[in-house]
């Protein structure tokens, strides 16, 4: 369980006003991204899988998590939960975790995160959303209605985290292919915390870029009614 200590912040406090202001300055400022920025945050945007030799500092990572935390999440629960692994003994810990085709990408990485969901998140919810304080007790007396909520949203914020990164200049490695119970037990054992998926960070190497594969069409999965 992680809790947060009480903000300044309040959806009833005078804040509202200036809030509401700072959007609307922020669209005089800029009303949309470049090609350049839609480039680098998706069109030409790629997962990789080789990494250059490159450190990825602490202020960077602290700086990834800030514009991550401005993801919306339901009742501003905030689950998602992220472990940095970047030492020699945080990558031997994961290891035994890992498809064999996935050990050679987390010896690469700078950086590898775990992303999880803390199935307790409603532990926060008297300070993140003060306004309703019984949405606290609401999973709490019923903490099994937490998990799917925890697990929407987290993964809602970790889309973020990949895009923030990218924003920062950085390069990212999503995957699965590995044993979620394993990497439990070895990093959140005894924790209200659950693995989702991990995501490599730090400079990818491009001579290890595969051709982009097909995305489906518009047609093939929207619906305008």
């Amino acid at each position: 369980m992680f809790l947060v200590t009480p903000s300044k912040m309040s959806p009833m406090s005078d804040d509202i006003a200036e809030a509401q202001q700072s959007i609307r300055d922020l669209r005089n400022r800029i009303s949309a991204l470049d090609d350049n920025g839609l480039d680098l945050l998706f069109r030409q945007a790629r997962s990789h899988n080789g990494w250059q030799d490159r450190l990825v500092s602490d202020d960077q990572l602290k700086r990834l998590y800030e514009l991550t935390a401005c993801a919306p999440t339901a009742n501003n629960g905030q689950p998602l939960r992220i472990l940095f692994v970047r030492s020699t003994e945080a990558k031997a810990k994961l290891e035994p975790a890992l498809a064999p085709g996935n050990k050679p990408k987390l010896a690469a990485a700078p950086v590898m995160a775990i992303l999880g969901y803390d199935t307790r998140y409603f532990e926060n919810l008297d300070v993140l959303f003060p306004h309703k304080p019984e949405y606290r007790d609401k999973f709490a007396n019923a903490p099994e209605t937490a998990v799917e909520p925890a697990f929407r949203n987290a993964s809602l914020q970790a889309a973020f985290f990949i895009m923030a990164a990218r924003a920062m200049g950085l390069d990212t490695g999503p995957m699965s292919g590995f044993n979620n119970a394993v990497a439990d037990e070895a990093f959140f054992n005894g924790s209200s915390v659950r693995s989702n998926f991990l995501c490599a960070i730090g400079y990818g190497d491009e001579n290890a870029v595969f051709a982009r594969l097909p995305r489906l069409g518009f047609d093939q999965v929207c619906e305008i009614l």
